[in-house]
C-alpha cells in the first residue's frame, strides 16, 4: 500500500504516534549536574583532601581513601589523573616513593621548591631520578584537617 492510497488523516496518526527525538533521549543538559563545572562529590573531597596537605608533605592514594573513609587508592587516583591539575596533583603520590610516571621533572621541581625530602636515586636506578623520602615526607593530616569531617 502506497502513501498515496492512505487517507490524510492516516499519515497525521502515524507522525503523532512517533516521539520527538527529544523525548527519545534526554537532553545532554538535563543529564549532567545543574552546572557544567559541578564535579562529583567523591571527586571534591579527593581534591579538598589534595589541597589540604602541605608544601613538603605528601599522602599517598591509599592515604587519602582512608583519610575520607571511603573508596581506595586506584579511585583517588583516577580522580587525581582526570581533575588533579586544579590543584596540587605532586602532593599525592604512589605508596612507594616512586614519581609519577610522565610528569617526574615537573613533580621534581615542586618537590625541590618545596624542599620535600627526597632519596638520592643510585646510578644503576633507571633514569637516575630520586624517590620521594616516603618516611620523613608523608602526612597524616594532622593539625591542618581537624576541622574536616
Amino acid at each position: 500500500m502506497s502513501e498515496e492510497s492512505l487517507p490524510d488523516d492516516a499519515c497525521l496518526e502515524y507522525d503523532d504516534a512517533r516521539p520527538e527525538p527529544a523525548q527519545a533521549r534526554p537532553e545532554p543538559a538535563q543529564a549532567r549536574p545543574e552546572s557544567a563545572d559541578a564535579l562529583p562529590e567523591y571527586t571534591e573531597r579527593v581534591l579538598e583532601v589534595a589541597e589540604l596537605i602541605p608544601p613538603g608533605r605528601v599522602m599517598t592514594y591509599g592515604d587519602v581513601a582512608e583519610w575520607l573513609g571511603e573508596a581506595g587508592p586506584r579511585q583517588v587516583g583516577r580522580v587525581m589523573a582526570l581533575y588533579g591539575g586544579a590543584v596540587p596533583w605532586w602532593r599525592v603520590v604512589r605508596a612507594d616513593g616512586a614519581l609519577l610516571p610522565g610528569h617526574e621533572l615537573r613533580a621534581l621541581e615542586h618537590y625541590r621548591a618545596e624542599g620535600t625530602p627526597l632519596k638520592e636515586a643510585s646510578r644503576a636506578a633507571e633514569g637516575h631520578l630520586p624517590r620521594l623520602d616516603m618516611r620523613r615526607a608523608r602526612w597524616d593530616g594532622g593539625e591542618r584537617a581537624q576541622g574536616h569531617t
